[in-house]
């Protein structure tokens, strides 16, 4: 996934708002975005510019990506953005071997701030058995 958020910090900063803040990414993200599932037996890790450009993207759908695809997508805009405080991914799933599910996030003045596009409002999750938060280094 770094190599993916990588390369889309040209795109992000030639073509997207610098944020200040979480929720201004989330609701920025969210109406451009769209879930659709990876192909059978494909999983797709597409760029922020791949996800957005539709005659790029896998679906020939601007935004058509799954939950994998929009954590690529918020950690471009983070790391080209102004906002304060730590990013994180979860894993989450019934246990540890079998993660279904990705989002992103960040630690900002003591709270924790979830940014995950497949949900309708910005800092909400889902609750799983398991849950593994991982810090991610910006680039």
């Amino acid at each position: 996934m770094r190599l993916q958020i990588g390369e889309g910090l040209p795109y992000a900063v030639a073509n997207c708002p610098t944020f200040t803040n979480a929720a201004e990414l989330f609701y920025w993200l969210k109406i451009r975005v769209k879930y659709k599932h990876d192909p059978h037996n494909i999983e797709l890790l597409q760029t922020l510019p791949t996800l957005l450009n539709a005659q790029r993207n896998y679906w020939r759908t601007s935004g058509a990506g799954d939950c994998d695809c929009f954590v690529i997508a918020a950690l471009t805009l983070y790391n080209t953005s102004k906002i304060t405080g730590k990013a994180w991914i979860k894993l989450a799933g019934r246990s540890k071997d079998y993660p279904v599910h990705i989002w992103c996030g960040i630690d900002h003045n003591g709270e924790e701030l979830a940014i995950d596009l497949t949900e309708p409002k910005f800092n909400t999750e889902r609750n799983y058995p398991y849950i593994q938060k991982i810090y991610f280094k910006s680039i």
